[in-house]
């Protein structure tokens, strides 16, 4: 994760990616039965790539420095990576290149409006994240979906620490593998953008240290996108909720996200967020009363 470590990571990316591509997927004759790499050979993704070998080479050593877009678009298409890890890919080479040694911390707070906002949505959980999965803003049904999560003292509460060190996590999670995947890959992608962070490479190390689930995903060098889908959860309170999410970057907050979870009116989970709501509502009244 530091910056000794961006060769290596450029290095299992690309090799990771080529195993993963056999000749016949790539259009290429496969001659002879014994192959002694996994997937495609370096001088076969120099082939398909339009480079040379020696170049190629020296892309999977780990030097992205000085590649040009066009050859990473060619790589790309050559490894046949999705757009997560096309994104990657640019990313590790903006990393390799003059301004690798700038850093962006990303945000921790938001400004009041955008908390106004969060609080102006009253029939919906939502909140908002930065890109290390920190829990930076929420409004009260989402602190009421979370409370599982919200459970640990440490602050900002961090939801793929939850995932991957909290027993709780997988009675929380109904799909709580795929969730751990998930999380891991985004944090993957992360990493890429990021790759100076001191907070996430703490966590990164905190995670690998404590969990070995975690160390195997993070190995795996898998990068996605986590921007809508469905996601089922078995809240303490009011059961099972079979949600649908958007997750959205703030143009005025670059590196915080909104995510805002729904259900389809008339189901058994609209039917549990009212529940929820009326939860959140009562554990309101019963916390003002303790502070009174």
């Amino acid at each position: 994760m530091g910056e000794t470590d961006h060769r290596g990571e450029v290095r299992e990316f690309l090799s990771s990616r080529r195993a993963r591509i056999t000749p016949e997927q790539a259009g290429l004759p496969a001659y002879g039965g014994n192959r002694r790499v996994k997937g495609l050979r370096r001088e076969e993704v120099a082939l398909l790539a339009g480079v040379s070998i020696d170049y190629y080479v020296r892309m999977e050593r780990g030097n992205l420095s000085g590649a040009s877009e066009s050859v990473l678009d060619a790589l790309g298409r050559a490894l046949q990576l999705d757009e997560a890890e096309r994104a990657h890919l640019f990313a590790l080479a903006r990393a390799a290149g003059p301004e690798r040694r700038r850093r962006r911390t990303p945000p921790s707070s938001v400004r009041p409006a955008v908390q106004q906002v969060l609080d102006a949505i009253t029939e919906a959980p939502a909140w908002v994240r930065n890109g290390r999965h920190d829990i930076v803003a929420m409004n009260r049904l989402a602190r009421a979906l979370y409370a599982p999560v919200l459970a640990d003292p440490r602050r900002p509460a961090n939801t793929t620490r939850f995932v991957y060190l909290d027993p709780a996590a997988p009675e929380f999670f109904v799909d709580w593998d795929r969730v751990a995947n998930d999380a891991a890959a985004m944090l993957r992608l992360e990493a890429g953008r990021n790759p100076h962070d001191r907070a996430l490479i703490e966590l990164v190390g905190e995670l690998s240290t404590c969990s070995a689930l975690f160390r195997e995903r993070w190995a795996s060098h898998d990068v996605q996108f986590h921007r809508s889908g469905h996601k089922r959860l078995r809240h303490p309170v009011v059961g099972q909720l079979d949600l649908n999410f958007e997750s959205m970057e703030l143009p005025s907050e670059p590196g915080l996200f909104l995510n805002v979870y729904t259900a389809a009116p008339e189901t058994p989970t609209a039917d549990g967020l009212k529940m929820l709501a009326t939860w959140a509502a009562t554990q309101d009244v019963a916390e003002a009363s303790e502070q009174a």
